[in-house]
């Protein structure tokens, strides 16, 4: 069987490290399962999901032009829901007056702070200087 976009193989896993997990393939060749296709949930360690030698159903979600071949469990899953998947948005960009106002307000905050930080070293206001 060819290895193509959307299959679905079993394979083996023959090394895993801190950003994903290896795979072996049928007819030997070889693909990584990125840490973020590993599970559904938010994988902190891969060692806590899979191991050396674990037989794994697999994606193949992207062969580059190199022929590295991309593969994922999550979507490989029988209930994954891809409609279900959280997806980030880019936090909105503000405009030079939110930013302006932002600084001046952070800005304000850190003078306060280290005015009053400087008075209670020199014994405040009013203390003696003997």
């Amino acid at each position: 069987m060819a290895i193509a976009v959307g299959n679905i193989v079993e394979g083996v896993v023959t090394g895993i490290t801190k950003f994903g997990a290896f795979v072996e393939l049928p007819g030997g060749v070889t693909g990584l399962v990125h840490i973020s296709e590993v599970a559904d949930a938010y994988v902190n360690d891969v060692k806590d999901y899979l191991k050396d030698r674990d037989r794994v159903r697999v994606k193949v979600i992207n062969i580059d032009a190199q022929g590295k071949i991309g593969l994922s469990i999550k979507q490989a899953s029988p209930d994954y829901d891809p409609s279900r998947r959280e997806r980030r948005r880019p936090a909105a960009n503000p405009n030079f007056e939110e930013k302006l106002a932002r600084f001046l307000k952070d800005s304000d905050e850190r003078l306060s702070d280290l005015r009053r930080n400087t008075e209670s070293k020199r014994g405040g206001r009013g203390a003696s200087r003997f």
